[in-house]
């Protein structure tokens, strides 16, 4: 496994056609590295959550490329996509998306049974992770029933459970306060990323921005600056 974990080439996604269209990204290149916390920053509408979409397999570009590991992903067809966000990439949405009829192992439990893996197994598994969350005493409540910071934490376990070589997060703080925000990006800093694991996190909450390794400033679609963290908390 190289230091490289994601590698965007010349991103552009437009919408629409005519006197309709709209370019989001334009000409976005960068790249993410094993063992780093990368944000990416920038106003509302800037294109930071279409450029997300593109290098997690879920928006295929009009033109450029994505390379995941090496992989160039929308060389691939479909279900090759798909497995590849399964085994590869674990996605932390902005309102979490967790299933409100299933208790808090069973939503943590899910990617475990996408890759067939047996119910009690996986329920086993799912116990471990929400105890690094923190909340195994929470496995058996359903989200309706948890804080902002709580369904936070469990979509984070969720993403874990899979073991994903690169976690992305679009806007996690947006519905928090700041100090559970703090604290929500303090424990993905120490207790989600390793050598091993490239994390991004998509925001404009300058208040989480000591935490970043690296940062990547958005404006109007385009990549503006990229900056190390100088005066991160490590």
């Amino acid at each position: 496994m190289g230091n490289v974990a994601i590698k965007a080439n010349s991103l552009v996604k437009w919408f629409g056609e005519g006197d309709t269209k709209t370019t989001a990204v334009k000409n976005a290149s960068f790249e993410a590295n094993f063992g780093e916390l990368l944000y990416i920053v920038g106003p509302s509408g800037s294109g930071k959550t279409t450029l997300l979409s593109m290098i997690s397999g879920i928006l295929k570009p009009n033109e450029g490329n994505v390379l995941v590991e090496d992989k160039d992903i929308w060389k691939m067809n479909s279900d090759d996509i798909a497995d590849l966000r399964l085994q590869k990439i674990g996605f932390v949405f902005q309102d979490y998306h967790l299933f409100p009829r299933l208790t808090t192992v069973e939503n943590v439990a899910i990617p475990l049974i996408l890759k067939k893996m047996d119910w009690n197994k996986a329920l086993s598994i799912a116990l471990e992770y929400l105890e690094i969350v923190g909340l195994k005493d929470r496995a058996q409540l359903q989200p309706v029933k948890l804080s902002g910071g709580e369904q936070q934490r469990v979509a984070i376990a969720r993403a874990i459970a899979g073991q994903p070589d690169i976690l992305i997060f679009d806007e996690p703080t947006a519905s928090l306060d700041g100090d559970t925000g703090k604290k929500i990006v303090e424990f993905i800093k120490t207790k989600i990323l390793t050598p091993q694991r490239s994390v991004i996190i998509v925001t404009h909450d300058s208040r989480i921005y000591e935490y970043a390794d690296s940062i990547m400033k958005m404006e109007d679609g385009k990549i503006i600056g990229f900056e190390q963290n100088t005066f991160h908390v490590a």
